[in-house]
């Protein structure tokens, strides 16, 4: 029997046939539609996401500048490249972008939120991630947090930053610079003038270096008559504080004592 006299085969073949032409004509029916002027992209909504606000974006430029840049319409516009244009404006963190029937898009944008300013003239956001705008249009500069750190350390530095808060607030200081060395030594200056000097997150980890001198902090402060300059925590069982004319040590680790409570007063040079 050949193909043309078996009936069935020549159904299935038919019904298949029929499937492809009806599959080219919706392709192309939507096609048409997709084309028509109505979905042609006549407007960009440009605001804050949810509970934010925009202090440095200028919503009007940002429209300006990108109305007439995306070709296309509701459904041919590529959402990911309208979003990372967005991202590459100045001040923007993130934006989201979504098509809103029939003809418009709306992108919600998040600004940098500055911290702190890195050791290279960059800024730190309150992600710990580093971003660069004009120095001017920043406010409030000079009351900014300082980070630096090696390339790439901005988020380490931040979360650093973040545990030293939370373990000084017994003591009412904040840490106001932070900072990483390329040895991966750590240190700090607070609110009050003090300078830490912590060092490695090796041996005794730094959030127990940090505890250790919190817990006596004030009796030394009223011993030294709060002139504490430079509190020196690189010690695996104590710390150094030195202050006008004098360096008191806690633990006496310089002479090879680990005894805690023990203390030796002397005379600078």
């Amino acid at each position: 029997m050949t193909l043309w006299q078996d009936a069935r085969a020549l159904n299935t073949i038919a019904n298949g046939l029929m499937m492809v032409a009806f599959a080219g004509l919706l392709l192309t029916s939507f096609w048409w539609l997709a084309h028509r002027p109505v979905f042609d992209l006549e407007a960009i909504e440009i605001g804050p996401v949810p509970g934010r606000e925009l202090e440095h974006v200028s919503v009007e430029a940002l429209r300006a500048a990108h109305l007439d840049e995306f070709r296309g319409n509701f459904f041919t516009v590529d959402l990911d490249r309208v979003r990372e244009a967005f991202e590459d404006a100045p001040w923007v963190r993130r934006a989201q972008v979504r098509r809103v029937w029939p003809n418009r898009l709306l992108v919600a944008l998040e600004e940098h939120r500055p911290l702190a300013q890195w050791g290279d003239g960059r800024f730190v956001n309150t992600f710990g991630e580093l971003f660069r705008v004009n120095p001017d249009e920043v406010d409030e500069r000079a009351s900014l947090l300082a980070f630096a750190g090696p390339e790439g350390t901005q988020g380490i530095v931040t979360r650093r930053y973040a545990e030293l808060t939370e373990q000084l607030k017994p003591l009412a200081v904040k840490p106001h610079k932070v900072a990483l060395s390329e040895r991966q030594a750590w240190s700090a200056q607070l609110d009050n003038g003090i300078t830490l000097l912590i060092g490695r997150d090796e041996g005794v980890a730094v959030n127990d270096r940090i505890a250790r001198w919190v817990a006596v902090h004030p009796t030394v402060q009223a011993r030294l008559n709060e002139r504490t300059e430079v509190v020196d925590l690189r010690y695996p069982n104590g710390f150094a504080v030195r202050a006008p004319g004098v360096l008191e040590q806690e633990g006496n680790e310089r002479s090879g004592r680990s005894e805690r409570g023990s203390r030796e007063l002397s005379r600078r040079p």
